[in-house]
């Protein structure tokens, strides 16, 4: 009987560390979030019933086969086990927490900055596009500093039409404008407000970061002139990597042909508005929700190249892209069997 009762004791003093263990694996968390194929979006498609790239006031052309953006999963409150599974699993990986949400920062303040760099996105996809197409575009007042000299004289959405005798077309005009001009300079500004036009006598005031420089304190935006109107219609996505994906939607609706020949292309990148494509983070994740998604081709921006080709997917070819002239172009030299630019 004595000996049964040590054994018993044997066992559960074996069987205590690893109760301990699980119970500790199960309920406490780590400093890390993981990181993995998140969904993609076909911007020729329909999500919810809504075009995820909505035109109207033009021709809409014909579309088939998938421009689809792509995306990054973020994993957070992980515990020991899971975070473990995840990074066995091969598809995530385990970055800390600190790089996505940083410390002392709110969670719903880092949710809201990379929701407002979504929407820039796709402001600068549209005009980045409509620049291409060569479609014209009005230049608009699009936000004023509290207290900088065009405050009370300018309003929001005024057109800018006219700065110092010179005509007004994109925002770099305005910039250029009062580029080199002194603080203390009246400088004479045509705006149409309500449908008509006057001049707006404003005074320059001295830079903050520059007191030799005059500074104007308004803010323009481009916006497509005419009928034309365009909605991007994804909710819940962060981050400005959808604004080439966006862009070649956009050129892909709005020009004859089919850009993509039909096919299945991928791709990720952010975008300006004179259509440079920018670098991201996470490619080898948005890679692999590509090739999951059934993707044949990845459109990737030059500065990931590196990373790109050194994780990338059995069967996916990889094209380089630094424009969005550039992408046009390789889709199309890929539709005729031209060579395409490659990562190598």
């Amino acid at each position: 009987m004595g000996r049964v009762n040590r054994r018993i004791l044997t066992l559960l003093a074996a069987l205590i560390p690893v109760l301990a263990l699980g119970i500790a694996g199960s309920a406490v968390t780590v400093p890390f979030v993981a990181l993995g194929p998140g969904p993609t979006f076909n911007t020729l498609g329909v999500v919810e019933g809504k075009q995820v790239v909505d035109v109207r006031g033009a021709t809409v052309n014909p579309t088939s086969g998938n421009l689809n953006m792509t995306t990054v999963s973020v994993r957070d409150g992980l515990n020991i086990f899971e975070a473990f599974g995840l990074w066995a699993d091969g598809n995530y990986g385990l970055v800390p927490r600190a790089e996505v949400y940083p410390p002392g920062v709110p969670r719903d303040e880092v949710d809201k900055s990379n929701q407002q760099d979504f929407k820039n996105s796709e402001d600068n996809a549209e005009l980045a596009a409509l620049h291409f197409l060569k479609y014209p575009t009005d230049v608009q007042v699009a936000g004023l500093a509290d207290n900088g000299p065009a405050k009370g004289l300018l309003n929001k959405g005024d057109q800018i039409v006219d700065i110092s005798g010179k005509a007004v077309a994109t925002s770099a005009d305005v910039v250029s404008a009062i580029q080199g001009e002194k603080p203390g300079v009246v400088v004479p500004i045509v705006v149409r407000r309500g449908g008509a036009e006057q001049t707006v006598q404003v005074k320059l005031a001295a830079r903050p970061d520059d007191s030799a420089k005059g500074y104007l304190g308004m803010t323009p935006t481009e916006v497509a002139q005419g009928p034309i109107q365009v909605d991007f219609n994804l909710a819940d996505i962060g981050g400005p990597s959808a604004g080439l994906m966006f862009s070649l939607g956009l050129v892909d609706k709005l020009s004859t042909g089919k850009l993509n020949g039909g096919k299945f292309i991928a791709g990720t990148g952010t975008i300006d508005p004179d259509g440079k494509v920018g670098p991201i983070g996470g490619i080898q994740y948005k890679m692999i929700a590509a090739h999951d998604a059934g993707a044949e081709t990845f459109l990737v921006p030059a500065d990931n190249c590196n990373e790109a080709r050194q994780r990338t997917p059995n069967g996916l070819r990889l094209i380089k892209v630094d424009t969005l002239t550039t992408a046009v172009n390789a889709l199309n030299d890929l539709n005729v069997g031209k060579p395409t630019p490659s990562c190598g």
